[in-house]
Parts: C-alpha cells; structure tokens; sequence
C-alpha cells in the first residue's frame, strides 16, 4: 500500500478529466474505485473535494490517497470480445465524440442490437467505443438492420437517462433521407395512418411486418398505434423516382417505410414494404427500378438535432450517405448543396 501523494498537473496535463489523467498515472487502479475516492472525499484537487469528471489545469495539486501495490491488484481483464478489423471499422463510423456521447453514422446491413440469428452489431461493438472509459456506451435509440445514418450512444448511464429522456420529450428531431417510387403529391404533406402488427410466417415469425390502419380504425384495432410522418419532396425525376426528406414525428417500428408504401411511394431497395421485384414505371407502385441501382434499400438517417443534456448548447449531427445511396444519388444528378438541411422549417416557423 502507497502513502498519501500530493501530485502537481503538468502543463501538458492540463485539461483532461481528472479520472482520465488518475487512469493514465495509475493504470492498475479501476474506475469504480476512482468513484469512490471522489464520493468519500479521498481524492481531492487543490484540498478542495471533486468530482472525476472535474477538468485540471497546469499547477493544481491533486491529493491522492494510499493506493494498492500494482502486483497486489487482480489483473484486469479485456472486456472486449470485438476483433482488431470490427473495432476499427465501427471507430471509423463516429462522427461526434465528447465526454457525454458519441454519434456514429450506422452502416447498411448491420443491425443495432443482437436477436434471432444476429451476434455482430452495434450495441456489442460498441466495446470498442470506449475511448478510455470503463463503461460502454449505451444505446438510446435504434435504426433498423438495412437503415443507415445517424445513431445516439451515451458514454455514461447518467447521459443514458437524460438522452432517452430527450426522445421521449421529442426534444429530439430526425430527418431521414430516401429514395422513393413515383413522386408524392402533394409534394408535402403529413402521414397518419396507425400502425399494428401483422404475423410473419415459420414458428418464429419471420418476416414480422406493420400493418397501416386508418386513423379513424386506430382506436377500435387491437394493437394499434397512431403514427405521424411528416414528408417533402426535395427532387423528382420524369415522375419515376424522387428524393424525399422525412420526419418520424412518432417513433413506430418501419414506420416511414409502411407509411411510404401505404400511400403508393414505397421506398427503392424495400423488398418487405414495397415488393423489390416489382417494376417501377412511374406510377410508384413498385420499389424496384431495376438497371444500375442498388437493389439495396434507400432509407439514411441524415441528421438527428438535440438540446445537449450538458451543456445546453443545441447540437446537430449529420450523417453522409452510405455507398449505395451515394451512387445513386450520383447517377440521379441529386446534390446536399442543392437542398435545405430542413426543408420543413420554413412551414415549422
């Protein structure tokens, strides 16, 4: 067992949480234990009690108590079972990082948590989204399996609560980005068909999907949920195809993709919503346009804006679209700069 230490923060130091620059000078010690140094007043920062989440500055004198001998202390094991390639690829997909959240921009095809059939997505990789903390960062929201975009992870179970506190407050906003059949008409307007679950086929009810009910049925259908999407066509092309932007003002499970195919314009690549084998002549009947596009579905979770829980300050995260899009959007000729990052906010005001 050490003796009480009376540390001074080096300039280049300076800055840094005070349970990070604990982790780096003494590596053998958990931050469970830093915690409780903190509560119980044993660790302090100038005489003064802190918190670990405290910033230090060149000069100040951190008081740290006796400590275990590092030999004496049980290795720490590695939590994380995500191999070296899973790792980098999902710290390639952050696209915010502070000491509260992280924002990645979820690929296609990988889904946000584990089920029937499904051992690699987000919420295991997410230990390898650590970034020097002990905790692994949490899910707050979900997107579907082949959806792509933006998605929410706390780094602490405080933010956790105060994240999915937003959501539920709708103090939260998305806009989706999509490729749909046909052109909607209007060009903007509002969804509110409810939803309700339709059985899927085989013992585990494979292929589960919503089904739209009218909103005058909501209230005497079994299950049923009022849902709301607020849509806008940002570009067309010869009445075949265009680029919508949406809003999930509810948050049913496929609730754009039931909706866009319930009024005739499913999204391009839905084979379970729009029948991605069914030819597309413009009439928007069909989710498939065949040629050159992916046959992949075309549903990206551009932006997602929020009242940081911390600091108060209003946070937007934007996502670029996946490969998939990208090249379709190419071939389209459709182009970000030409578009509003909100188009509805001109109505909204």
């Amino acid at each position: 067992m050490s003796r009480v230490q009376q540390i001074e923060i080096a300039p280049d130091e300076a800055g840094q949480r005070l349970d990070r620059w604990f982790r780096n000078r003494f590596p053998h010690v958990g931050q469970g234990r830093i915690e409780k140094m903190c509560r119980k007043g044993e660790l302090r920062l100038d005489g003064a009690r802190v918190k670990t989440s405290t910033r230090i500055e060149a000069g100040q004198i951190v008081r740290v108590p006796p400590l275990p001998d590092p030999e004496s202390e049980p290795p720490r094991q590695e939590r994380s079972g995500v191999s070296e390639a899973d790792a980098r690829m999902i710290r390639e997909t952050v696209i915010y990082r502070d000491d509260h959240l992280i924002a990645i921009n979820k690929p296609a095809g990988l889904p946000t948590q584990g089920g029937s059939k499904q051992t690699r997505h987000v919420d295991g990789l997410a230990e390898a989204l650590r970034f020097g903390l002990d905790e692994k960062p949490r899910l707050v929201h979900r997107l579907d399996k082949d959806t792509s975009g933006v998605l929410l992870l706390a780094r602490t179970r405080a933010m956790a609560g105060a994240l999915t506190e937003a959501f539920r407050a709708r103090d939260t906003r998305k806009i989706y980005w999509a490729a749909v059949a046909g052109v909607p008409a209007p060009q903007m307007g509002t969804i509110r068909f409810g939803l309700v679950k339709a059985g899927g086929h085989g013992a585990g009810g494979e292929g589960e999907k919503m089904r739209c009910v009218h909103p005058r049925e909501v209230d005497a259908t079994p299950g049923a949920k009022r849902a709301t999407t607020d849509y806008a066509v940002l570009s067309g092309l010869g009445g075949r195809v265009s680029w919508v932007a949406l809003v999930p003002v509810t948050g049913r499970t496929h609730q754009l993709r039931a909706h866009m195919a319930e009024i005739g314009h499913p999204i391009v690549g839905d084979g379970k919503y729009g029948g991605s084998g069914q030819e597309n002549l413009g009439d928007g009947w069909g989710a498939g346009l065949g040629g050159a596009l992916s046959r992949k579905l075309h549903l990206h979770a551009r932006s997602l804006s929020l009242t940081h829980p911390v600091t108060g300050s209003r946070l937007v995260l934007t996502a670029p679209l996946p490969e998939h899009m990208e090249r379709t959007w190419e071939m389209l000729d459709w182009r970000a700069a030409d578009v509003p990052a909100d188009p509805f906010e001109e109505q909204d005001g």
